[in-house]
Formats: C-alpha cells, sequence, structure tokens
C-alpha cells in the first residue's frame, strides 16, 4: 500500500476554497478525517509538520498525493464535488500535440495539459514530484504502463511533436547530468536509462518529445531534458505530458495532475492531442477528458449491503458528499465517478462509498440473536494438520498472492492452449501482473525460487492455500479448491526424493494413494505421474521440465507435487 509525506500546513491551505483563510487542523481531526481516504498517520514531524500517512486503497491513486487527501475531505465538508471548468472548455485554437505515424508500435498514447497562474512553492514541488514517482511507480507498472512528464510551459514552443528518432539521431542534457548524450547513451549510462531502459528493449526507433523547434523535452519513458523538464520553485507556467501504452490509464493520470494543479490555484488549459491512427477516443483528443464511468443499480441493493434502511435520497447525499454526480429515478439510482477516478467495477464499491462517507458511526450495532460456537472446518484441519507434517520434513513455508499474470502461469509453465493452461481472469484489471487467479501452485513456488538463487541449496519450500479451477459447471464459472504445493531445488534433485516425500505425507494423514504415468508440459516425459487416491486423480508429481526452469530463471534442477486437499478432506 503507498505511504506518502506531506506537511500539516499545506493540506490546511488545500482544505479551503479559492480566497478563503486556512485554519489549523489538530492531529485528532486530521486522524478522523483520514477515514475518508481510508488512510492512517504512520508518523509526524513536529518541528516541519511533516505527516506520513499510509493508504489502505490500491485503486484509488487520486489520493496518493497532498491535493487529493484535502479534496476528498474538502468535498465532504461541502456536500459536493465544485465543477472544474477546463473539462468543458471550448476554444478555438488549442495548442495542440502531434503523434508521429508508427508509434502505435512502440508506446501509443498521450495526454497532455497547460497550467497556468500558480507559482510553484517548495512544499508543491515536493507533491508533484512524489505523485509523479508514486503514479509511475505503482499505478504505472514502474512506468511500463504510465509515466510522466512536468516542464516549464514558458519555454515550450507550439505544437509538441511525440516523435520516433534513431537512438544516435537526437542528443540533449538529462536531468541529473551535464553532459549533452545521445539517447542511446542515455540507456547505456544514465541511471533512469539502466533502470528502465528495459522498456524499449527491441525497439530500433525510440520515444522523442520535442516542441516546434524541435526543443528537446524528454525522452519518455526514461528522463526528462534539463533545459525544460526541470521545474523550479517560483515557476508560475507548467506543461504536463503522460505517455504510456493504456489510453485510459494515461487520460486517468492526466485528470489526476489536471485536477491537482486546479486546486492549487492554476488555470487549466486543455491540449489537443492529434493522432495518425485510431484510439479508442479518436483521432483528435482534448485532454483532459472525462471518461464517464457510471453505473446504475437499485438502491435497495445498498440498503442489503449496509443492513439499514436509508432511502434513495440518503443514498445520493452521501454519494454526493463523496464526490458522485447522482441522479434519482424512483427505485434506483444512476452514479457517475468524477473525472479523476476510474475505479467503479462493481456494484459493492459505491456499497462502500456511501458507507464511508455516512461513516461507520452512524449504522446502528445489532447484537446477534443467537449463540453459537465456532470451530475449524474439515478442510482447515486438514490444510493446518498437512502444513505442520511438511514443516517437519524440513520444507520452509511460503504465502504467496493467488492473483497472478496468464504470462507466469500458463506461458512460464508451457501450458499454452491446453486443459492445464485454462485460467479464470479478471475483467477490467488494473494491472496485467495480477489479473488472472492462479489454477495451481507451482508457479507461485517457482516465483520463490527464481528471487532465492543467492541462499544456500537444496531449497525445499511448499505453500498451501487456494487455486481457482476453471470449471463451466459451476455458477460462476470456477470452483476454489484447497491445494498443497511442494517443490526440492538443488543441483541432485530427482524424481524419488520428492516420491519418498509424499509417502510420508500419505501415511501420516492415514490415505493411501498410486501412482500413473501421464504426459504433462511442465514436466519430463516418463519422469512425471498422477496421483491417485481412492479412485480419484488427487494431483501430480513430477520433474520440471528444463525450459520451464530455464523460462523462470532458475539454474539447478526441481521436483514437485502438487495435491488436491479439498478431495483428501472429502
Amino acid at each position: 500500500m503507498p505511504t506518502i509525506t506531506i506537511f500539516k500546513q499545506d493540506l490546511e491551505g488545500l482544505l479551503v476554497g479559492p480566497g478563503e483563510m486556512s485554519q489549523p487542523i489538530t492531529i485528532e481531526q486530521l486522524e478522523e478525517s483520514l477515514m475518508l481516504v481510508k488512510g492512517e498517520l504512520k508518523g509526524q514531524n513536529l518541528d516541519t509538520g511533516e505527516l506520513r500517512i499510509e493508504l489502505q486503497d490500491s485503486n484509488r491513486p487520486d489520493l496518493w498525493c497532498c491535493e487529493g487527501i484535502a479534496r476528498q475531505i474538502r468535498v465532504k465538508r461541502q456536500g459536493s464535488l465544485p465543477k472544474y471548468d477546463f473539462l468543458t472548455i471550448k476554444s478555438q485554437s488549442p495548442k495542440r500535440l502531434n503523434v508521429a505515424p508508427g508509434m502505435e508500435t512502440v508506446r501509443p498514447y498521450v495526454a497532455a495539459c497547460a497550467a497556468t497562474g500558480y507559482v510553484v512553492t517548495q512544499e508543491g514541488l515536493a507533491q508533484l514530484i512524489q505523485t509523479q514517482e508514486k503514479l509511475a511507480e505503482m499505478f504505472g507498472r514502474k512506468r511500463r504502463t504510465v509515466s510522466i512528464g512536468i516542464y516549464r510551459l514558458a519555454a515550450i514552443e507550439f505544437p509538441v511533436t511525440y516523435d520516433l528518432v534513431r537512438p544516435d539521431d537526437v542528443s540533449f542534457t538529462p536531468l541529473g547530468m551535464d553532459t549533452v548524450m545521445t539517447l542511446g547513451e542515455m540507456l547505456l549510462v544514465h541511471p533512469k536509462g539502466l533502470e528502465f531502459g528495459g522498456i524499449l528493449a527491441g525497439h530500433d526507433r525510440l520515444p522523442f518529445l520535442c516542441d516546434a523547434k524541435r526543443q528537446a523535452l524528454s525522452f519518455p519513458p526514461i528522463i526528462n531534458s534539463r533545459e525544460a523538464g526541470e521545474v523550479r520553485v517560483g515557476d508560475d507556467a507548467l506543461f504536463v505530458e503522460v505517455t504510456g501504452t493504456d489510453l485510459s490509464m494515461v487520460v486517468l493520470t492526466l485528470n489526476i495532475f489536471a485536477t491537482n494543479l486546479a486546486d492549487r490555484g492554476a488555470a487549466i488549459e486543455p491540449i489537443e492531442v492529434r493522432y495518425p491512427y485510431k484510439t479508442s477516443l479518436g483521432m483528435s483528443v482534448m485532454t483532459p477528458q472525462d471518461l464517464l464511468r457510471s453505473q446504475k443499480l437499485p438502491v435497495r441493493t445498498i440498503e442489503q449491503a449496509l443492513g439499514q434502511t436509508l432511502g434513495a435520497q440518503e443514498v445520493a447525499k452521501a454519494l454526493m458528499a463523496y464526490g458522485y454526480d447522482v441522479a434519482v429515478k424512483g427505485k434506483q439510482i444512476a452514479v457517475t465517478l468524477p473525472f479523476y477516478r476510474q475505479d467503479l467495477m462493481h456494484a459493492m464499491d459505491v456499497v462502500e462509498d456511501v458507507a464511508i462517507s455516512r461513516g461507520y458511526g452512524e449504522f446502528l450495532p445489532v447484537m446477534p440473536s443467537q449463540f453459537t460456537v465456532g470451530g475449524l472446518s474439515r478442510i482447515e484441519e486438514v490444510s493446518d494438520r498437512v502444513r505442520a507434517l511438511m514443516v517437519g520434513m524440513g520444507f520452509q513455508e511460503i504465502i504467496s498472492n493467488i492473483l497472478s499474470s496468464p504470462q507466469s502461469l500458463r506461458d512460464a509453465m508451457r501450458l499454452g492452449a491446453t486443459e492445464w493452461g485454462k485460467l479464470v481472469e479478471v475483467d477490467n484489471v488494473m494491472s496485467q501482473n495480477f489479473s488472472a487467479l492462479r489454477q495451481w501452485m507451482l508457479p507461485s513456488l517457482l516465483r520463490v525460487e527464481a528471487a532465492s538463487n543467492r541462499a544456500f541449496y537444496p531449497h525445499r519450500t511448499f505453500e498451501a492455500g487456494e487455486v481457482a479451477r476453471y470449471d463451466l459447471t459451476q455458477p460462476q464459472g470456477s470452483r476454489t479448491v484447497m491445494v498443497l504445493g511442494g517443490m526440492i531445488a538443488h543441483a541432485d534433485a530427482h524424481f524419488s526424493e520428492a516420491h519418498s516425500c509424499l509417502d510420508t505425507l500419505f501415511y501420516y494423514v492415514n490415505h493411501t494413494y498410486s501412482l500413473e504415468p501421464i504426459q504433462h508440459p511442465s514436466f519430463l516425459a516418463g519422469r512425471v505421474g498422477s496421483i491417485v487416491s481412492r479412485g480419484k486423480q488427487v494431483g501430480v508429481i513430477g520433474e520440471l521440465h528444463p525450459e520451464v526452469l530455464e523460462r523462470w530463471q532458475i539454474g539447478v534442477p526441481a521436483v514437485a507435487f502438487e495435491l488436491d486437499l479439498t478431495e483428501l478432506a472429502e
């Protein structure tokens, strides 16, 4: 979860409207208000007024900054979100940003705006840099999906061009350096080039942002130029651009920056982006732009989820005080997110915002009407027993996410279009790294093994946890089962070593089993078997295929087994 640093005096200034005097806020008031953003005060420096805040919502990048926190608190106090006029500005001759042909295969999308009238302060500059880094690192997947550049507007002559150039055809002085370098040299020498250069691997032409005089602005997504891209305290005109591979995320990121600057008193001027190819928003896109994420749902759905009768007007009031645009139509409400948010994926997202806006203290507590005694389910008893046995055999337990990527779960395991490779994928994902539910445990173990090559061998790891199996006979098209995965890796790892562990495991859980030869793409032919117990296939055991190990960059042999604990418990 993101942790950000803000200054108390800066927050107090942003909590009031234009022309109003800021009022001191106590730490107690701040901690209460942070509940609106699912934030927690983690530390403070009384001498400097510096506050460290941990945010518990990874789906709200608009809150990862002082401006976003202040805006959410301010909207709650005022009861509704004020209008931002830059979304409706109709300029006859807007500033323009032209995208070069061929960019669709490299880094296809860009959004931009200009901001004037706000004189950059020390605190404001710190927030600009922090927001830029947090969004690019976490929301933008370490700049792969989104990267941001901020420049001094006075140094730029429009139209700006988002161009494609050869690595040695363009040179400029990058931020953090005093030497003029070509783009190719930046990839080899500059710290940011070394860190993020892999994003552009395989391309013989590279992105280059320049103005009408061919003055270098930046080398996206690597580094800004020092001449135009070094924003200083006292600057009163800025140019902001966002490049990336997902258009909606690019536009959303720019919307956040535009709103932040507008909240600090800047006048935002939209910029027209012209593409030589079709995009989901057209070939001419004005940015910032409201993406209009909306949903209709019955008021009864919200009331049932919260366990309290509220009425359509109370629900609408709570959502408006949280920034939504709301229309009541009988027993239904139509809700639209503010333009700097895009996290509405399910009715429960709306329910949660109603609860946060009203405050959890507003809900009446209901005492249980029946007394019951809790206990472990059969599957948890089996899981705990198996965990203890695995630890006793010298295995080390890991705990990993059930969400992963198709590349790890299928491609890296050589499963391709096989039955073993069928996945339950997540719709409308925020990150491709967490876009599918794991269908088996071994990729999770291999991920840990790939990061453990400096630890002394042998490595014996296991995990007992949930996986999601693709199954169209089930109501949701999948079923969740508890499985055990175990893996042994060292220079002499072989089938018999894993087989002996399996023997011990089945002996102590009082089950019998047999092995039947099968063909499995992730394992060596002739060194893999199906685990059968009481006439049912309950798992697989074998020596991992060298190609799988190579794809995970594991340099020693590995053997593994996987057991369906749900089947064993039944």
